[in-house]
């Protein structure tokens, strides 16, 4: 049974997207002294919410699980693109630096969830292709035709 239905799996991707891209401005707020309070970190979130969004609506739009990896490969990507395109536009800083944090960051936190989430879904096949091979099935006298009670063969 998969740890999230698919039902769920939306409003479980909105919200930890969402709560990833808040704590993601929070801490960058907190790391340079300025104020923290809901309408500093609205004025540096937005641009970035509004890249998660769009990433969330062409996951829906290409029909992939947004529990998944990928669609958390994809949200990052346009999470950080349209976010920083939008700051530039708005007349926000992009310094390199910035971008190359936020980059690192984002992607730790919007991949992350989802790889610890997909863990014990991609840790089953891995786990198997290492065990040693399972013994040929004629080494099982249940599957040798002729040593079974009441065939032909046998005495």
């Amino acid at each position: 049974m998969p740890l999230i239905r698919r039902r769920n799996a939306w409003p479980i991707a909105v919200v930890a997207d969402a709560v990833a891209v808040l704590v993601f401005t929070v801490i960058g707020r907190a790391s340079h002294d300025e104020a923290t309070g809901p309408r500093g970190v609205w004025h540096t979130a937005w641009p970035f919410l509004l890249g998660a969004a769009l990433g969330l609506a062409f996951t829906a739009y290409a029909r992939v699980t947004p529990t998944a990896v990928r669609a958390g490969v994809r949200v990052w990507v346009w999470t950080v693109v349209i976010g920083m395109v939008v700051r530039s536009a708005s007349g926000a800083g992009t310094a390199p630096a910035f971008v190359v944090v936020a980059a690192v960051v984002l992607g730790a936190f919007l991949v992350g969830w989802r790889v610890a989430l997909s863990w014990r879904t991609w840790r089953h096949p891995w786990r198997r292709r290492w065990q040693l091979p399972r013994p040929r099935p004629w080494h099982r006298p249940w599957h040798r035709p002729w040593q079974r009670r009441g065939h032909r063969f046998t005495r």
